[in-house]
């Protein structure tokens, strides 16, 4: 750890629009690393999605989302955590959701956070278990 250069530890509680706020400190720090435009936006909607991940789909006791931002020389990390039921694997690779024929059609279309997570992103790490959600991202900075 002895390579970052900054670290931010945000606490936001599970209340509509919240994600917004992890999306306005996420930008901040990206602008303050110098990404360009496309890439603040790009990590904005990362941290959006996963929020909103978190907050519909955790079922937290204590409806809160912990979000750690790391600022690399050439990276920006966020690992966004909650201590909810975790993730199933079916849910993970997309197959529940998007694959199966037994969901009503209106659900097939959701279900698509992850996938533009990882679009987006360089690297998506998931951890789950039945004690919460980790889900650690990178962006990498472009030349």
């Amino acid at each position: 750890m002895s390579d970052i250069a900054k670290r931010v530890i945000l606490t936001i509680p599970m209340y509509p629009d919240m994600e917004l706020a992890a999306a306005k400190t996420a930008s901040v720090l990206a602008e303050l690393m110098d990404f360009g435009e496309g890439e603040v936006e790009e990590i904005q909607l990362a941290i959006i999605e996963t929020c909103i991940n978190a907050f519909e789909h955790s079922k937290s006791d204590d409806q809160e989302v912990h979000i750690e931002f790391l600022l690399m020389a050439d990276e920006l990390q966020f690992k966004v955590t909650d201590r909810g039921v975790g993730i199933s694997t079916d849910t993970l690779d997309g197959s529940r959701v998007l694959g199966s024929p037994s969901v009503h059609t209106d659900l097939r279309k959701r279900g698509r956070g992850l996938q533009i997570i990882r679009s987006l992103m360089d690297e998506v790490d998931i951890e789950s278990s039945p004690n919460g959600t980790t889900v650690s991202v990178k962006k990498k900075k472009r030349g």
